[in-house]
């Protein structure tokens, strides 16, 4: 097959074939712009003022404007089902962006992201992660890809055995495959089918010497990624709390369903929690340009640290809650993690109690992400023109449910 593939006023026709692709590839990035460092437009005092608005007319954009409009980009979006993922499919659809969603599930698995498009602008189509080409038929000739695929336990399901009880409890699809292999394969593909831009979602937490399976997961994911699409953008949000999230939610759960909550080692890791709805605005910016990005890392993370101590403290004011929180060792925790991995959805993994041990902070603190030099630069939010929201500002919002009587318990009479 040959391909045709445009950066810029560069047009080359290659054989489909991906080491040809790496060379033109990087032959026409020489060609077409300089480096981003050296580019008078991005610098520190005026880049989140230059970027593209997503209430601005795209030049080549038809329609109404908004989620009426043709924005005249083709995006591939893996993960949409996910807690980030339906906050990125709002902002693509609202914006008239053609999306392709992949999904591995039945109709009522994505039934809920169906309003966020026009008729017409989003299409969604089956994909198994170990099958190539479904992976590839929903890329099709997107300009961007987006993968938000992730999973922090591995899903477990009934297998039949020759010997008795003739069953077993046996891994499905693990923490390894979702993290690494996947965006491995995505990665691939991107480069084979010469897609011009990969947005590739890692974690603050990455980190190949964590004793977490999973953030040493997302780690090789992101080195995998990187090695064989060099150009991709990777975002690195910290914890995300928002209205589905398991870190808010996840305290609240466990005080309907416990006396005690164990605060692991005594909560005194910290975790500096970011706005879900944040993160999804960083990767539509990140989409209105994403040549700006490429080959670069953006870091999205809240505007304060807490302990997980403070963390479950804050939760309980809200929802007025009053189990007993009590300073418990890893290793003890683990033992009520143990039983607790086997649900469907669950609210602790042993590995999590791993990651709960060490801090989930951001690279550098805001000051030093703002003292940074343009060569090498690592983004953050504001240089996005996203500004962090606080936690206080949305928790009430979705915690306010977990009281006894409600959100007007302490009302009288109505007005």
């Amino acid at each position: 097959a040959v391909r045709r593939w445009k950066r810029g006023d560069v047009n080359i026709n290659t054989p489909y074939n991906s080491t040809t692709t790496m060379a033109l590839r990087t032959l026409a990035l020489k060609q077409t712009r300089p480096l981003l460092s050296t580019s008078s437009r991005h610098t520190t005092a005026s880049f989140s003022t230059d970027l593209p608005r997503l209430t601005e007319r795209r030049p080549d954009e038809i329609g109404r404007g908004g989620r009426a409009s043709d924005a005249g980009v083709k995006v591939a979006l893996f993960g949409a089902t996910g807690f980030l993922g339906r906050y990125v499919s709002s902002g693509l659809g609202s914006n008239g962006t053609l999306t392709y969603i992949g999904t591995r599930g039945d109709e009522f698995a994505y039934r809920h992201l169906r309003p966020h498009y026009e008729l017409g602008r989003a299409k969604f189509s089956y994909y198994s992660s170990r099958d190539k080409q479904s992976m590839a038929d929903i890329i099709a000739d997107a300009d961007i890809v987006i993968n938000l695929i992730g999973k922090y336990y591995d899903t477990k399901a009934l297998e039949n055995t020759e010997k008795f009880p003739f069953f077993k409890y046996g891994v499905s699809t693990s923490v390894w495959e979702a993290n690494v292999e996947v965006p491995k394969m995505i990665a691939e593909l991107c480069t084979e089918m010469q897609v011009d831009n990969l947005i590739h979602v890692s974690s603050a937490a990455a980190n190949g010497e964590s004793a977490s399976e999973w953030a040493r997961s997302k780690a090789e994911g992101e080195k995998e990624v990187l090695q064989v699409y060099p150009w991709a953008t990777i975002v690195r949000p910290t914890q995300m709390f928002g209205h589905e999230d398991k870190l808010l939610n996840g305290y609240a759960k466990m005080a309907e369903r416990f006396p005690v909550i164990p605060l692991v080692d005594g909560g005194h890791a910290l975790t500096q929690p970011v706005y879900v709805d944040d993160v999804a605005r960083t990767i539509n910016r990140i989409v209105d340009d994403p040549e700006m990005f490429e080959g670069r890392r953006v870091d999205c993370f809240g505007p304060q640290d807490l302990s997980y101590a403070e963390l479950a403290k804050f939760v309980y004011d809200i929802t007025e809650q009053e189990p007993t929180l009590s300073d418990v060792p890893a290793e003890v925790v683990k033992y009520g993690a143990n039983v607790l991995q086997y649900e469907g959805n669950p609210l602790m993994t042993p590995d999590m109690v791993d990651l709960m041990t060490e801090d989930y902070l951001p690279e550098m603190t805001a000051e030093k992400y703002a003292a940074q030099k343009q060569l090498g630069k690592v983004f953050t939010m504001k240089d996005l023109g996203v500004d962090a929201t606080p936690i206080e500002k949305v928790a009430f919002k979705y915690l306010y449910r977990f009281r006894k009587g409600g959100h007007f318990i302490h009302a009288e009479g109505y007005h």
